[in-house]
């Protein structure tokens, strides 16, 4: 029963933007497991809803997974928390802010509020993913997995590069996140688009663990000569996600500077003023 749940999970994992449909014979020699075997797989997702059959006998994702989507989408308690407060950094900045969380290794981006100073980000956007060595939520992510699991990741999706600035050694990315997990914040500077950067920060559970990450991309032009107030305003957004999930510490360090946590307190420095 197991071997056929993580072999279905696997066929559904097939399916990305770059190729939507599958064939039997397809999904057979991906898998390595027999053709017969992958018929019934797919027949038995289609007859679920998960999948759908084509007129020239390929699949598709099913409507049940745009169903069970929107239930995660409706009932995420992070979600919940954090759409406010994305809200109200796009509202003071104009800007893009971003929710992500890691998932097989990357990026997968669970939220985008777009402003109306906002660049167009095509690699961003709501069930996309990207790596997460080249953004800052990606990183900040990866800066509180241990580091085997760091290796790993690298291992398996490699340190592709996106443009002149994007890390792609092992140790520029060991003491880029040891950075990140001291200051509590990081930075893309045009690693993932040339004339793109970001402030990013980590969202905590009520245990305190990093499950998630929120930033803010702004145009290089507008990032470098702000980017001390973006970084106030993406670390007290995030903080303020962190408290909404239950979680609670006495100071909050980042910087050189030691902020005080107050649950009464205001999005003050997270609006542009």
């Amino acid at each position: 029963m197991l071997q056929t749940v993580r072999k279905a999970a696997s066929v559904l994992r097939l399916f990305t933007p770059q190729q939507p449909e599958w064939g039997v014979s397809e999904v057979a020699a991906t898998l390595d497991i027999p053709k017969s075997g992958a018929h019934a797989l797919l027949r038995t997702l289609a007859a679920e809803g998960l999948l759908q059959r084509t007129g020239t006998g390929r699949y598709r994702l099913g409507w049940t997974l745009f169903e069970l989507s929107q239930t995660l989408l409706d009932s995420s308690s992070l979600l919940r928390a954090a759409r406010p407060i994305m809200e109200r950094l796009v509202a003071g900045w104009g800007e893009t802010t971003h929710l992500a969380v890691l998932v097989d290794g990357q990026v997968l981006y669970v939220e985008k509020l777009q402003g109306d100073r906002a660049l167009e980000i095509v690699l961003s956007g709501v069930g996309k993913r990207l790596p997460a060595h080249c953004s800052g939520v990606g990183k900040v992510l990866l800066a509180h997995q241990p580091w085997e699991n760091v290796l790993r990741i690298v291992e398996t999706n490699g340190l592709v590069s996106f443009t002149p600035n994007t890390i792609t050694t092992v140790e520029q990315l060991r003491q880029e996140l040891e950075r990140v997990r001291q200051q509590g914040f990081a930075y893309d500077q045009e690693e993932v688009m040339v004339g793109l950067c970001c402030a990013a920060a980590p969202i905590r559970d009520e245990s305190g663990q990093v499950i998630a990450a929120m930033s803010l991309s702004v145009p290089a032009y507008r990032f470098y000569p702000n980017q001390q107030r973006l970084t106030t305003a993406i670390v007290d957004a995030a903080r303020r996600v962190s408290e909404e999930l239950g979680y609670y510490q006495e100071d909050w360090v980042w910087g050189s500077s030691r902020q005080s946590k107050s649950r009464s307190s205001g999005l003050a420095t997270s609006v542009r003023t």
